[in-house]
């Protein structure tokens, strides 16, 4: 009954055939996560969770990214969670709608923290198992997005990638498994009203498979068929699934190899119409000009970023609202960490534009397709202007450079770093990072990502 439960934790625990590429790639999302994450300390109601995390008690076992300071494990793992997504900066794996580094990276790195003396190579393996499982957790399934996947996917990779950095047996990971599923919460409501809790929802999955960890490795017995059972995984948090292609195709190909970059920090649902707008300025579309312009897209961008701008919103909010995200694209020319002010969410001009603004479905069926997308503007003079994409930027098949991807990991640090020199901090990150597999103890990326120099 409990085979695919058990497959799974053996997978995570056992593999050890690993390409160059997902290696390469590991390393890639790593300094990622470690920008966003920083960068995720000046977020709005950041002071919020920190002052509920330091009332969970004291203790210093891992650090907090750009606080200079540490934690209890699980505490850590809680609010760096809670930063890598806090701004929609971090990676995304498109087909599972997963954001596997979220949760996974901010459980791993806290534990690695913790124990103290983790090679970077066992860190990077780690990763790379974890991401694998919350991945396939997510592509297995053939019906829209129910619950919030990156947290309840994301918790069992993250809860088998500690199992893996503790050197679990089988049977106290599945029951590390178990635990995580009587653990496991992540809903979609906060992302429909553009809430401050969704990344909450990343920062529980994190603390939660820390805690799961703990309660297995202490004696306590989690159920067997987590995934599988009547009330496991898949019966309980998604619609339609087919959990048995886990026992064929996990391992197959290395997951975080397919993982996109965010170009820019909204939701990813917002970043092919934001592409498509620059598009349209190169063709001579301005603020002044517009009359209208409609992003006709696959269902789930409508789903996800299709809600009106207006007075009063909050920085979640109008990162999930592309009439204002195609607002500020088409006055600034892209979107960035600095366009979520209040006195830019309440300007009258950008709203006005914002206004101007909608999203329609096209005839994609595929609940979980991103393209293809296209965008008409109509002019006022009556003219009109389109442009399509069929690919995301920051997608596999269309990556950020390598200067690209360091510039917004340095963007991101100097956001996040205002009273430390934060390019001392990024330098030292990007080397260390960059010889990570070579590493006896990577507990230097997470003095850095503190801020101590």
């Amino acid at each position: 009954m409990s085979a695919i439960s058990r497959h799974v934790a053996h997978y995570a625990l056992s593999h050890s055939d690993f390409s160059d590429d997902a290696y390469a790639k590991a390393k890639t999302f790593v300094l990622d996560s470690l920008g966003v994450g920083i960068a995720g300390s000046k977020a709005p109601f950041n002071e919020a969770v920190y002052a509920t995390v330091s009332s969970f008690g004291a203790g210093e076992a891992a650090h907090l990214w750009g606080r200079a300071e540490k934690a209890p494990t699980a505490s850590a793992a809680y609010l760096n969670g809670f930063q890598i997504h806090s701004m929609e900066y971090d990676c995304v794996h498109e087909p599972a709608v997963v954001h596997p580094m979220a949760t996974i990276f901010a459980a791993l790195s806290a534990e690695a923290d913790r124990q103290g003396g983790v090679s970077g190579l066992a860190l990077l393996e780690a990763v790379i198992v974890a991401v694998d499982i919350a991945v396939e957790l997510g592509v297995a399934v053939t019906s829209p997005l129910k619950f919030f996947r990156p947290a309840t996917a994301g918790l069992f990779g993250a809860t088998l990638g500690i199992a893996r950095l503790r050197g679990f047996d089988e049977d106290t990971a599945m029951s590390a498994m178990g635990c995580a599923l009587s653990q496991c919460a992540g809903v979609m409501q906060p992302h429909v009203e553009g809430k401050p809790t969704l990344p909450v929802q990343i920062a529980g999955a994190a603390r939660a498979a820390v805690v799961a960890c703990d309660l297995a490795q202490n004696g306590l017995h989690g159920p067997e068929s987590s995934l599988e059972g009547p009330f496991g995984y898949f019966n309980m948090f998604e619609d339609e699934a087919e959990a048995g292609v886990l026992l064929s195709r996990l391992g197959k190909v290395h997951r975080i190899t397919e993982v996109s970059w965010k170009p820019f920090p909204t939701g990813r649902a917002a970043q092919g119409g934001i592409t498509l707008i620059q598009l349209l300025r190169e063709q001579g579309v301005t603020a002044e000009k517009l009359k209208s312009l409609t992003l006709t897209a696959p269902p789930i961008i409508p789903r996800l970023v299709n809600r009106p701008a207006k007075v009063g919103m909050s920085a979640n909010y109008a990162r999930l609202c592309f009439p204002y995200l195609g607002a500020i694209t088409l006055l600034r020319g892209t979107v960035s960490l600095n366009d979520f002010t209040e006195g830019d969410l309440n300007n009258l001009e950008i709203l006005d534009i914002a206004s101007r603004i909608s999203v329609e479905t096209n005839n994609v069926t595929d609940p979980a397709e991103f393209v293809p997308q296209s965008v008409t503007a109509a002019l006022a003079n009556g003219d009109k202007e389109s442009a399509k994409i069929d690919r995301l930027f920051g997608a596999p098949v269309f990556p950020l450079t390598q200067e690209q991807h360091l510039q917004k990991f340095r963007d991101c640090v100097a956001f996040g770093l205002r009273k430390v020199n934060a390019k001392v901090v990024a330098d030292g990150l990007i080397e260390t990072v960059d010889n990570l597999e070579q590493s006896d103890n990577c507990s230097e990326l997470f003095r850095l990502a503190a801020g101590l120099k």
